[in-house]
């Protein structure tokens, strides 16, 4: 059985079920959580290892209410009008795999290969919950994947790595990103902070790069359980960022009503 995944030692294909190998004998064992580490050993021991299992369980309970469906329902057709059969798609940065899985489900006709890759072990044991049979903790700036291999790109509210994707991307190949507008969780921010500041513009003129749609997703939620408002908080980075006075204003309340506001954005290679 080949893998989606390159030996990240020597770049060649990995085959095999539960024990991926490469034809130099590197070897990599899928756990029993069902992902595969091929994080090299100097990335392994930085500093940053992703959403830890508070970060994860919260966008895990947050996103299964449906409060973000109208972003994943985007993307979904946006990747569907790129769709080809047997298409290899990578979802760099996939988390717990809640837009991932759901592509899967979407394109089955198509038959597509669907990879995942995180630096998080906790999101990945959450994705192959899911379903998922292709994860690897990796890094987004050294992908386990081979160059020109895949017809999508998937980039959804993390870190862009765009040199490394488009390294990986096929020439008619696709990068789908999904990004906070200026008004992304306004609402959250102004029951948080005195001065709430808006999100910066973000830049979508990138080298490399031919923009080919941005699709503009706008709306309101409104939150009227407090475990929900502290899930949309404790998942988004300014959970760490903010001290424990202007936390306790979210423990306070029972409803909360904020702006959803992103955009998706379609590229080709340059």
């Amino acid at each position: 059985m080949t893998s989606f995944f390159s030996c990240p030692v020597c770049g060649n294909p990995l085959t095999g079920d539960k024990t991926l190998k490469c034809e130099n004998n590197h070897s990599y064992d899928k756990n029993k959580h069902g992902y595969v580490n091929l994080l090299m050993s100097n990335a392994a021991s930085s500093k940053r290892h992703g959403d830890d299992r508070l970060m994860v369980q919260a966008r895990t309970e947050f996103l299964e209410k449906g409060y973000y469906a109208p972003v994943r329902e985007a993307l979904t057709n946006t990747l569907l009008a790129h769709a080809s059969q047997n298409m290899r798609i990578l979802d760099a940065g996939c988390g717990e795999c809640w837009y991932t899985a759901h592509f899967a489900q979407a394109l089955n006709d198509f038959a597509p290969q669907i990879a995942g890759v995180d630096i998080s072990k906790d999101a990945l044991r959450q994705g192959a919950k899911r379903g998922m049979k292709q994860l690897a903790v990796a890094s987004t700036a050294k992908l386990p994947v081979a160059s020109e291999s895949c017809q999508a790109v998937l980039n959804i509210f993390s870190p862009p790595e765009l040199a490394e994707f488009h390294r990986v991307l096929s020439p008619d190949g696709v990068l789908i990103r999904a990004l906070p507008m200026e008004n992304h969780l306004l609402g959250l921010k102004q029951a948080v902070y005195d001065n709430a500041l808006l999100n910066p513009v973000p830049v979508t003129d990138i080298s490399g790069y031919v923009l080919l749609d941005a699709t503009p997703v706008h709306y309101r939620i409104t939150m009227n359980h407090s475990s929900d408002i502290w899930n949309l908080f404790t998942m988004t980075p300014y959970y760490y960022k903010t001290g424990k006075a202007d936390q306790d204003k979210l423990r306070n309340l029972d409803t909360l009503s904020t702006e959803i506001e992103i955009i998706v954005l379609t590229y080709k290679k340059a």
